[in-house]
C-alpha cells in the first residue's frame, strides 16, 4: 500500500485558523447519509445506551525557550514525553547542533542534553525540583504548526474535561465539547467513559517513506482505567471521540474484543486491513495528507474516506486542530 494512496488537495483556505465560539457551532458530517448538522445536535445521531469514550490528557505547556548556557545562542525545546529516569523526549530548534552534555538555561531551572537521536530529537534531564510546576511557569501552550491565528484564551486549545497533563497537542476531537452538549448527552442516556493517551507531536506528522508498510510507528503512552473496561464489556456500543481513542482501546483488546485495564507505552499502527474489535463508531476531525491518521480513518470507514474529504471541501468544511468534525460508522460505505 503506497503513502501517495492518501493524498488529497488540502488548500490552505480550508485550515482552520480561528477557534470557534461556542465550540459546540463546529460542523458535523454524519457520513452515515453525508447530512451536515452542528456538533450541539451530536446526541441526535446516537443511540440511548451508547457509550462516548474520550481521551482525558491535559495538553503540557512544552514549549520552552531558552539560551544555551556560556555562548547564549537561542533554543527551543518542545518536551514530547517523560520517560523513566528522568530523561524527557524533546523536538529542539537551535542555531548549533546541541550535542551530549549541552546546558540550556531556562528562568528558574537548566536542562542538560543527554543523547541526540534522529529528526532533531534529543534526549535531556531537567534540574528542577518539581519539574512540573518548572515547566508550567515558563513554558508555552505549543499550537499546530499549521495554525497561524491567535488564541484569546490558551485552555481553548484543552477539552472540557482534560485532567492528566502529559500531551504535546490536543486531542482535537474532543474540542467541541461543551457543559451544553454534555447535558444532552446524559438526558438521551449516552454513558461517558475516559482513556488517557498522551498524544505525541509525530502523531501528526507525515509518513516520509514510500509505502505504509514500511512506516515506523511512534510510541504514546496509554491507559484504560478499570471503570471504562467494565463498561465497554456491557455488551454496549463503543463510540471513540478521537482516533487516540481508538489507538487506546485497540491496544488494549484481547482476540475477542475483550477490553482490559492497565497502562503500557503503545506502538500499534492501525492501516487497512486491520480487524477492528472494540470501537463501533468515531467522532474524528478532518486530518493532513500522508498521516497516520488519515490511515486511521480508511482503516476505520473503508477506501470511501476520499469521497467523503472531497465532498467536505466542497462544502466548506474546516480542517485540522480547530476544523469541524465528522461522525463514521465503522465499515460504512457510501452508496
Amino acid at each position: 500500500m503506497r503513502v501517495d494512496d492518501f493524498r488529497y488537495d488540502l488548500p490552505g483556505t480550508a485550515i482552520a485558523q480561528t477557534a470557534i465560539e461556542p465550540r459546540h457551532d463546529s460542523r458535523l458530517l454524519d457520513t452515515r447519509d453525508m447530512s451536515d448538522h452542528t456538533f450541539l445536535h451530536l446526541p441526535d445521531l446516537l443511540e440511548p445506551g451508547d457509550l462516548l469514550v474520550v481521551n482525558n490528557t491535559r495538553v503540557r505547556a512544552a514549549r520552552l525557550v531558552g539560551s544555551r548556557a556560556g555562548s547564549g545562542g537561542a533554543v527551543e525545546l518542545l518536551l514530547l514525553e517523560r520517560r523513566d529516569g528522568g530523561i524527557w523526549v524533546a523536538l529542539a530548534k537551535a542555531a548549533r547542533r546541541l550535542r551530549p552534555g549541552a546546558v540550556i538555561e531556562f528562568e528558574g531551572f537548566t536542562a542538560v542534553v543527554e543523547n541526540q537521536l534522529s529528526a532533531g530529537m534529543v534526549e535531556v534531564s531537567l534540574d528542577a525540583d518539581d519539574e512540573e510546576l518548572a515547566i508550567a511557569a515558563v513554558g508555552e501552550m505549543p499550537l499546530p504548526p499549521y495554525f497561524t491565528g491567535q488564541l484569546a484564551d490558551p485552555e481553548r486549545y484543552q477539552t472540557l474535561y482534560a485532567d492528566i497533563p502529559g500531551s504535546a497537542a490536543a486531542p482535537t476531537a474532543g474540542l467541541h465539547f461543551t457543559e451544553m452538549v454534555m447535558e444532552r448527552l446524559a438526558s438521551k442516556d449516552i454513558k461517558m467513559a475516559t482513556v488517557d493517551l498522551h498524544v505525541s507531536l509525530d502523531t501528526f506528522r507525515p509518513m516520509s517513506v514510500e509505502m505504509v508498510e514500511d512506516h515506523q510507528m511512534h510510541s504514546e503512552w496509554c491507559s484504560v482505567p478499570e471503570a471504562t473496561a467494565q463498561a465497554i464489556r456491557a455488551d454496549t456500543r463503543v463510540v471513540a471521540v478521537g482516533t487516540t481513542v481508538v489507538r487506546t482501546l485497540e491496544s488494549f483488546a484481547s482476540g475477542d474484543g475483550r477490553v482490559m485495564a492497565g497502562s503500557h507505552q503503545t506502538d500499534l499502527f492501525l492501516a487497512p486491513g486491520y480487524r477492528f474489535r472494540v470501537v463501533d463508531a468515531l467522532i474524528t476531525n478532518f486530518h493532513m495528507p500522508f498521516s497516520t491518521l488519515l490511515v486511521l480513518l480508511a482503516a476505520f470507514m473503508g477506501p470511501d474516506w476520499h469521497d467523503v474529504y472531497t465532498e467536505a471541501l466542497k462544502r466548506r468544511y474546516r480542517f485540522l486542530s480547530f476544523g469541524d468534525a465528522m461522525y463514521v460508522e465503522r465499515g460504512l460505505l457510501l452508496p
